[in-house]
């Protein structure tokens, strides 16, 4: 996959992510993209070493799949990190 391919699809999985997560999530887009990317790419690490595949094809649903829950688990620790206490 092309670097412009990884960063869409950082950008599409975070926008999901940040839609499935409850309450409000600050940021806009630029961070929604950063997040989404470390969020693919701990995805793609999480699932190529428990088996389930790695984020190697744009058009595959366990691409999909691993770079969203991947950046979900990254805005559950970003939100943790940077909340108000």
């Amino acid at each position: 996959m092309g670097f412009l391919a990884f960063l869409l699809l950082g950008l599409i999985a975070g926008a999901i992510a940040k839609a499935i997560l409850p309450g409000k999530q600050s940021g806009g887009w630029v961070s929604t993209l950063i997040l989404g990317v470390v969020g693919a790419l701990l995805g793609g690490w999480i699932g190529s070493l428990l088996g389930l595949g790695s984020v190697d094809s744009f058009f595959s649903i366990g691409t999909w799949l691993l770079a969203i829950g991947g950046s979900i688990l990254v805005i559950l620790l970003w939100g943790l990190i940077t909340r108000k206490r």
